[in-house]
């Protein structure tokens, strides 16, 4: 197959770009406009609704999910415990709260460590506190800690 002098200086300009990387290309194709992770609410629109408030609070988004998810487990462990469902997820969402504004905490996200074990120690206390009940109960929480 022949090639003729254009086709060897069109693939020599495409070797050469090819070597020299995007450098060849335009500025404008190097830069991404705008963010991966953006809200659907723009910063200058009032966002309404449930999703628009947990957007403008994320702090008491965490502590609903983190309320929701401990007063199932507390519910579950209440229930298995045989000391009562409702008061095992009351106990359980309160835990469930504290452990959502940890888990959620910028202070603490440089902590991990210290996040880790003030996580574990409320799941800890909320499990032991959903399971006993009567007496020698602080006995059982902190051994459950």
């Amino acid at each position: 197959m022949k090639v003729f002098a254009g086709h060897k200086r069109a693939l020599s300009v495409v070797a050469l770009a090819t070597l020299l990387g995007t450098s060849m290309l335009p500025a404008t194709a190097h830069t991404l406009e705008g963010s991966a992770a953006r809200s659907r609410y723009a910063a200058g629109t009032q966002s309404t609704g449930v999703k628009g408030f947990f957007e403008r609070h994320p702090k008491v988004k965490s502590a609903t999910v983190g309320a929701g998810v401990g007063a199932a487990a507390g519910a579950v462990t209440g229930l298995l415990s045989g000391k009562g469902t409702l008061r095992g997820a009351a106990i359980g969402a309160g835990t469930g709260a504290g452990v959502g504004l940890v888990r959620s905490s910028n202070t603490l996200a440089r902590h991990p460590v210290i996040k880790d074990t003030a996580t574990g120690t409320l799941v800890g206390a909320g499990l032991g506190l959903a399971a006993s009940k009567g007496h020698g109960k602080t006995k059982k929480v902190v051994t459950a800690t």
